[in-house]
């Protein structure tokens, strides 16, 4: 587990990652990052699009069904 603060700039709460965070999460400074929350309510802070990742999931299962024919028009 790693602690963090919350703290305020101008109008905005803002959260410090530390370089230990940046390199978990493979990030570095000016990367966009995305926040999700979960079905428990939880957030989780990833720097992959959730929607590409989820397209590309969707992508893989239609490959795997259709390997054959694929493979006949490569």
């Amino acid at each position: 587990m790693i602690e963090t603060k919350i703290r305020k700039v101008g109008n905005s709460a803002v959260m410090t990652l530390t370089t230990e965070m940046l390199t978990i999460l493979d990030a570095k400074e000016g990367d966009t990052l995305f926040v999700v929350r979960s079905d428990d309510g939880s957030l989780k802070i990833t720097p992959h699009d959730p929607a590409i990742a989820a397209a590309l999931a969707a992508a893989e299962i239609v490959m795997d069904e259709n390997r054959d024919l694929l493979q006949a028009l490569a």
